[in-house]
């Protein structure tokens, strides 16, 4: 099959752009002729591998040089780049001449259904139906993240097939007839982590979204009784100077240390004991089951979506979302008790096979395969 994969970019270091190029690569090496069409790359590198035969577009639209602009600018210039998208994607795609064309949510999402190029459409969430208003932004901006949420819910339904990743996120999106869960994979590495090290690890883009502000304080409790244990994240981004400065302020330098992104992570995750993560909202955090597959103990709050889905009692511990004193006292209480730590890192590295590249890619060539059937 010819299939076009639609992402803002591919330079960030991010899940959703390490998980597309995957997933390409994947299909790619089984035979199927793969495009990757971007907006927002303006000539930079791949954080991540791409395959040499895929085919790599970008339409040069840019939507984020208005970022920080005002919003009646913004507004007045998203309209006038989406036409320009709109008329150099339909270009595009009738010169592939696709069989299926998937959207990440990103712009094309208002108008990529309506391209009429022989091609079966597939919108993929990243996040969940949330995604938006847990933004918290105050104004005017939350009232266009409400409003954009309901139309979410109208745009979703005009797609061949709406994929999200969690069975919980499947619930929210209510009325919705075409929708479908496909989780994201991981690779089961052979090496595990042994569990001696007195380290944290966390891992994603530092911006509001991943709550490191909430680990740093339950952090600064876990500092009062381990001094001798260390939190060590790896991410870059927007709020990295209010990242530092509560570091900072809590007197945390010598204990919370921040470091770029990696392409070896998994050695990283190797020489750690405990997985943490804070976000506010996710999709289906990957670097939870990336963890969870290098054996180790998942310290986790219960946000919307993708914990509930993974962790149990058995393979982890799922904390009431927000809850700082908790959360610190969960990592406490697994400091304290080794044999639990182990138990659960045994468990969840076992659980971690159900997300195998394999498993999952297999749900979508099924996908694939469904949708062409009476068109080919």
């Amino acid at each position: 099959m010819r299939i076009v994969y639609c992402i803002h970019g591919t330079f960030n270091s991010g899940g959703m752009e390490r998980i597309v190029i995957e997933k390409a690569n994947y299909l790619s090496e089984n035979g199927h002729d793969i495009f990757i069409v971007t907006t927002e790359q303006k000539s930079r590198k791949s954080f991540f591998k791409i395959n040499n035969n895929i085919r790599c577009y970008d339409l040069d639209i840019n939507y984020e040089n208005e970022n920080n602009t005002s919003l009646i600018k913004k507004l007045s210039s998203f309209i006038l780049k989406q036409h320009i998208h709109k008329k150099r994607l339909t270009q595009l795609l009738k010169t592939i001449k696709a069989d299926i064309v998937i959207s990440t949510f990103g712009n094309e999402v208002n108008f990529l259904y309506k391209i009429n190029d022989g091609s079966k459409k597939i919108l993929e969430i990243h996040f969940s139906k949330f995604f938006r208003i847990q933004l918290q932004r105050r104004g005017m901006w939350n009232i266009v993240d409400e409003y954009r949420s309901f139309i979410d819910n109208l745009k979703v339904k005009r797609y061949d097939r709406f994929v999200v990743l969690t069975n919980e996120d499947k619930e929210y999106w209510k009325g919705i007839d075409n929708i479908t869960v496909i989780p994201n994979f991981i690779s089961i590495p052979e090496v595990t982590s042994n569990l001696t090290n007195k380290r944290a690890i966390a891992v994603g883009r530092l911006s509001f979204q991943k709550g490191y502000d909430r680990m740093i304080k339950a952090w600064s409790i876990v500092n009062q009784y381990y001094p001798d244990w260390k939190l060590d994240i790896f991410g870059n981004g927007d709020d990295i100077n209010n990242t530092e400065n509560i570091i900072t302020e809590l007197g945390l330098s010598n204990n919370v240390r921040i470091y770029p992104p990696t392409t070896d992570i998994g050695n990283e995750y190797k020489e750690s004991s405990l997985f943490l993560l804070t976000s506010r909202y996710e999709g289906l955090p990957m670097v939870l089951l990336e963890a969870m597959s290098y054996g180790l103990a998942i310290v986790t709050y219960d946000c919307k979506c993708g914990p509930k889905d993974i962790i149990t009692e058995e393979n982890g511990v799922l904390v009431k979302e927000g809850n700082i004193s908790s959360f610190a006292n969960s990592i406490i209480g697994l400091i304290e008790n080794n044999d639990k730590m182990k138990s659960i890192a045994k468990q969840a590295r076992e659980d971690a096979y159900n997300y195998t590249k394999d498993v999952v890619m297999n749900k979508w060539t099924d996908l694939f395969n469904e949708l062409t059937s009476g068109t080919r």
